[in-house]
Order: C-alpha cells, then structure tokens, then sequence
C-alpha cells in the first residue's frame, strides 16, 4: 500500500460519508471504493431512469451502504441526511446536454437551485463537514486555447453548463463566506465501468461500447477529428477522495483530465481494435447537437497535480479494456 493510499485508508475508515447521486455512475464507483476503505456510507438517488442511478451499481456492497430514495430536490429530505456526516460528495446532477436545451427549468432545478438547497442544509445543520462538488468541463465552452487551465474565461454554450457553472460557484462562495469546506472537480470524459450506455444522455463513448458489443457500427459525429481527453473513473475517484481528504483544497476548483489526447475517429478505431470486433461510420451532426458542440477539449491539470498529488494512472487501451469486460459480463443490467 502506498503512502497516499495509507492516508486514505486513515481519513475515510470509520468515517461517515453522504453521496448524492450515488447509485449512478460516478457515485457507485465512489461508493465501491469507499466500502472498502471502511467508511459508513449513506447513498442519496432519486433513482429517475433518465438520470443513470441503478441499483445494480450497488451490486457487492448493498450490505454496506445505506440506501436513502429521495431527490436533492427536497430539502426537508436534505436537512435530515446531511447531519452528522463527516463528509459530502455532491454528485446529483442532469447530465444530458441535449436535455438542458429542451427542459432547462428541470435542469435549473436540479444543477442550481438543489445545489442551494444542499448548501443551506450544510450551513444550518452540519457546518463543519468537508464537501466536493462534480463540476463539468462544459462550463468552459468553445476553448480560447489549449490545454485549458483553470484559469480560462467561462462561456458555456448551453442550458446545462450554465447552471453547473452556478452550481460550482455556490460551493465556493459558501466556502468563502461561510466556512463550509467546499471544493469543485471540472470532469471531462469520465468513462468506465457502471456507466449509462443504452442512450448518449450521460456520455456518448457509453453507447459507443453499447454499439461494438451488440454489433451495430459506432456513429462518430462530424467529421471525426474534434480532440479529447479521458479520465477512467477509477481515477476520477481518486481525484475525490484527495479533494475531500486535503485541507488545501477548500475554496478551490480543479481540472481533471488525462495523459492522452485523441481525436474521436481515433477513439473509435482504438476502441474497436481493444474490443477485436465493431466497425464506425462518419456521419453528420444531427441538427440539435451541432450548436452545442465544443470542437477540440483537453484539460491542463496541474493544479491538482501540484497541490494535492493528484494524476491519471490508467491508461486509455487500458481503461477501455476494463470498460468493454465489464459490460460484456453485466450488459443485462445495463440495456
């Protein structure tokens, strides 16, 4: 065991954790890892199919989680489960982009006025506990330049990055002003096992893997050569743990990433070379999509690199191997 891992094991053993959002993808990953650092775990989901959460990503240690079934929506509900938690996890979310620009007021609700009302429970009952919020890359917008580094400007070009923006900034700005210990993780591409793949609403490399497995050829947007980076989850969780771990990171905001860049027609060649089988086809933007695209994204994150120790270690042939394994063996579940 490394020395991190041994600080690990000491902050979070015994210790008494809320995750919000935890039966979806990140969450239960977060949870899994947890479990077996020995904390006490309390998982919040409302369980709406369209969100992601699953039971089935509690599998192997619904013994050791308590399952409360409620939307961060309800603040009553958020009063209660937020005492005496010795730290929050705050990873309820609307994740689809494509969803914001159709419902944006469900999306206000859940991305910002929610994420008020999980502060204001922390403020009121439990001021002291160490709090982490999933932020999204998306608030970025169209780069200004390359690699994008914290310190960027902030465009979002839709309804959901808007308010994941605000989101963050609450957290921060309830750390500032009222000494609830909050950071913020910019995700970008999180990609890995417990994933939603039956549709793109979560990520849209989840129904690539769902496409190679049941035979149907990869659908690549565009022309194919827009660039990205790629965070495995297991990393991503790291990156957690560290943030709520570390005194440092209070107040701060940091971008996660990966070592490796890669154009998406790449990342559908390179998938289908891992799985040994699939094929991809170039195709035009749907309508609805091109407004909202991005271009080219990847992350500089030195800051987390530098202050909290934090780097990607799973390599991307790697993280898609494990990917591919698990939906291969659980699909069932999962379409």
């Amino acid at each position: 065991m490394t020395s991190q891992q041994s600080e690990l094991q000491r902050a979070f053993a015994g210790s008494r954790v809320l995750i919000t959002g935890g039966a979806g993808f990140i969450g239960a990953n977060l949870a899994h890892r947890l479990a077996a650092l020995g904390a006490e775990i309390t998982v919040v989901d409302s369980l709406i199919p369209e969100y992601g959460g699953s039971l089935h990503n509690l599998d192997g240690i619904d013994g050791r989680v308590r399952l409360n079934i409620a939307d961060v929506r309800d603040e009553h509900s958020m009063n209660y489960l937020v005492q005496g938690q010795d730290y929050l996890f705050n990873l309820a979310g609307q994740t689809s982009h494509l969803d914001s620009m159709r419902d944006p007021y469900t999306d206000l609700e859940i991305n910002c006025r929610s994420q008020l009302s999980i502060l204001e429970a922390c403020r009121k009952h439990n001021s002291a506990i160490r709090l982490v919020y999933a932020s999204t890359r998306q608030i970025y917008g169209k780069p200004d330049y390359l690699p994008v580094d914290e310190r960027h400007l902030l465009h979002p070009t839709d309804v959901n990055g808007i308010n994941k923006m605000a989101g963050e900034w609450y957290h921060i700005l309830y750390n500032n002003v009222y000494g609830i210990r909050a950071s913020a993780l910019r995700l970008t591409n999180t990609y890995g096992p417990r994933m939603r793949v039956k549709d793109a609403r979560q990520t849209f490399l989840g129904i690539w893997i769902k496409r190679v497995i049941t035979g149907e050829p990869i659908q690549v947007w565009g022309d194919g050569l827009q660039i990205r980076d790629f965070t495995y989850v297991d990393d991503c969780v790291e990156a957690l743990l560290l943030a709520a771990r570390e005194p440092e990171a209070a107040g701060r905001v940091f971008n996660l990433g990966g070592d490796e860049t890669i154009s998406l027609r790449d990342l559908a060649a390179l998938l289908i070379a891992v799985a040994g089988e699939g094929s991809y086809e170039v195709i035009p933007f749907p309508p609805e999509r091109k407004p909202i695209d991005i271009g080219d994204y990847y992350a500089d994150y030195r800051s987390i690199e530098e202050r909290l120790g934090w780097s990607p270690r799973i390599e991307l042939r790697e993280g898609l191997a494990r990917t591919l394994t698990f939906y291969r063996e659980h699909y069932r579940h999962y379409w």
